[in-house]
């Protein structure tokens, strides 16, 4: 049986991307530090989510963002430098 994608939300207000999943939650936060910057600040997934690819939707959600707003990113969150590292080929231009 194929697990259904998580519905992962954008607000803007807060700065991050968040998804409800079974009543547990996971987060990834951003700032932006420049009008053409963004920079991936951390990334939370609860205890029960882990090792079901969440924080992979959520990184992969906010690049698609970043790549639509045409925003440089940058990663301070280590979660997020190594998904950058692990799919540089996909994101090597975005890189600020």
């Amino acid at each position: 049986m194929q697990q259904q994608k998580p519905q992962i939300q954008h607000n803007q207000e807060e700065q991050e991307f968040t998804v409800l999943v079974n009543g547990y939650t996971a987060e990834l936060a951003y700032s932006l530090p420049d009008d053409c910057i963004i920079d991936f600040t951390h990334t939370f997934v609860e205890e029960e989510l882990r090792g079901q690819k969440i924080g992979d939707a959520l990184a992969h959600e906010a690049l698609q963002y970043a790549r639509g707003q045409k925003l440089r990113v940058k990663a301070t969150c280590s979660f997020m430098k190594s998904y950058l590292h692990k799919h540089h080929e996909k994101y090597a231009d975005m890189l600020a």
